[in-house]
């Protein structure tokens, strides 16, 4: 990791929601490489990272979820123990019933973490990605970095 040359961003992509956080359909965008029994695995053997993304169901059962995530940078320990840690689709539910945010999303997106050659994923998936959840009317995407 110390030799890792990090991109940034100048400025950061951000937009203000245009309504209250509590009228927003909201989706999950992890980095944690989960996915659901069934879907096709994360391809490990692609240099520089697997850019392509999952989709995830909003009525998943959290704790049945796959972690595909490997990095020497990241002890998995407590996201194998509470899948919430990487994809928080159960405290998004809570939050949801309690008014807090606005609906969830039907589907919600996962990515492969520790992508160290992101220029097919900046490129081509994270767009289409943006485009899935613009179809799908969402307001606020939450990013939880893995």
């Amino acid at each position: 990791m110390a030799t890792y040359r990090y991109r940034s961003l100048d400025p950061v992509p951000f937009a203000v929601p245009k309504k209250p956080v509590r009228d927003c359909r909201v989706a999950l965008v992890s980095t944690g490489a989960v996915q659901t029994q069934g879907q096709e695995p994360f391809d490990q053997r692609i240099r520089g990272g697997d850019p392509s993304f999952r989709e995830i169901p909003a009525d998943v059962e959290v704790q049945a979820l796959l972690i595909a995530h490997r990095s020497d940078a990241f002890d998995q320990t407590g996201f194998l123990s509470d899948r919430n840690l990487g994809s928080p689709l159960d405290r998004l539910r809570e939050l949801a019933a309690l008014g807090e945010i606005g609906p969830l999303n039907g589907r919600h997106l996962s990515f492969l973490g520790s992508i160290t050659a992101p220029g097919r994923l900046i490129r081509d998936t994270a767009p289409a990605a943006a485009r899935l959840l613009v179809q799908d009317g969402v307001d606020v995407a939450l990013l939880v970095p893995v």
